[in-house]
């Protein structure tokens, strides 16, 4: 439960009056399609490795930094060691970073709509945020961006919610004029079938940072990590500090990415398809979804909470953005095996049909 600024300790930090716990007030469904993770399951040898653990391992703390993951992650990315960085999570890279190269009161400048949570460790961070509206065909609006003079430039490619790819000639401008660091979220980029691994050769000051709680099935492990030079993943790495990755997640992150990425290949493949194939049920709802380079789509749909609600009687979950800039009203829906994903669009029809009564 949240406590009311008002009760809070006269001691405590004045930055935080107002930030909230994350809570999404989500009732347990048999088919939760909010998430945005592997519904497939867990890669088969990344399962093994949960079951053969070392029971002994666990009473010893895990690597300081993750070395052997670093280089793991090293090998599938196509880069070296030192340009990698571990954490408890993307979003553990990202507040971390922000610690790392912002001072107190600097600026975070990021695209709206984008993932809810940057304005919220800005703040944690005592730094400034703002958001600037994404143009209308859904990219970023880089000069609008730059013109905020921000120190920390945050983008996300594929953008959550909305599902859009950041035009490759957008973060070519970005990385060539931002100001400071430029942090570009990667968590689904495996589902766009892109690499802009390339560009961190023509700045020092760009970070990429991924996850392996989407396209892996790891989400519950949390372990996500960034690419870039060797100078700036140092200071992220001095930021976010020793043994954030536990030993059982390291252990079987690095048998997920040596031993089965055919099969993780092979689910993000499912997910594409099954995800072009939503698309067409929700055009025979007369609904116009957004195109997307993620593992979910972002469908505008009139009185998004009150259908979410009703959908959820039936037992889906979807998530609900009412009111997003340039879209209006909509429901982002994750993709898994096509079964749920039907019983999710049945779910939808009838939700439409019964708000739309009321």
């Amino acid at each position: 439960m949240t406590t009311p600024a008002t009760d809070r300790l006269a001691i405590a930090r004045a930055a935080y009056n107002d930030v909230p716990l994350y809570d999404p007030k989500r009732t347990p469904v048999k088919i939760d399609l909010t998430d945005n993770t592997n519904l497939w399951g867990v890669p088969p040898n990344a399962e093994r490795a949960i079951r053969d653990f070392a029971h002994s391992t666990i009473t010893r703390y895990p690597t300081l930094y993750g070395s052997e993951l670093k280089r793991a992650l090293a090998e599938h990315a196509g880069v070296t060691p030192d340009m990698i960085v571990t954490g408890c999570g993307s979003d553990d890279i990202l507040d971390s970073a922000m610690r790392a190269f912002g001072n107190e009161n600097d600026l975070v400048a990021a695209t709206d709509p984008t993932f809810a949570m940057v304005p919220i460790f800005a703040k944690m961070n005592t730094l400034r945020s703002i958001l600037v509206t994404e143009l209308p065909q859904h990219d970023v609006d880089a000069d609008a961006l730059l013109a905020t003079g921000a120190k920390l430039l945050y983008v996300c490619s594929p953008n959550n919610p909305t599902g859009a790819l950041v035009a490759r000639r957008t973060l070519e401008k970005l990385i060539d004029n931002a100001p400071g660091v430029l942090l570009v979220d990667e968590a689904y980029v495996e589902f766009a079938g892109v690499s802009n691994i390339d560009l961190l050769k023509r700045s020092n000051r760009v970070l990429l940072i991924r996850t392996m709680s989407k396209a892996f099935g790891l989400a519950g492990l949390r372990i996500g990590y960034a690419i870039g030079a060797p100078e700036l993943v140092a200071e992220v790495e001095k930021s976010r500090g020793p043994y954030k990755v536990n030993a059982l997640a390291e252990q079987v992150a690095i048998t997920a990415l040596r031993s089965d990425v055919q099969w993780v290949e092979e689910h993000i493949q499912l997910a594409i398809e099954v995800r072009d194939r939503l698309t067409i049920e929700l055009l025979k709802l007369d609904l116009d979804p957004m195109p997307s380079s993620a593992n979910f789509v972002c469908v505008p749909v009139k009185h998004c909470v009150a259908v979410g609600l009703a959908m959820r009687e039936k037992g889906v979950g979807v998530r609900p953005f009412p009111n997003l800039p340039r879209v209006g009203d909509c429901l982002r829906i994750s993709v898994g095996p096509w079964p749920m994903v039907d019983q999710c669009v049945k779910a939808l029809a009838g939700a439409m049909k019964k708000v739309g009564k009321k």
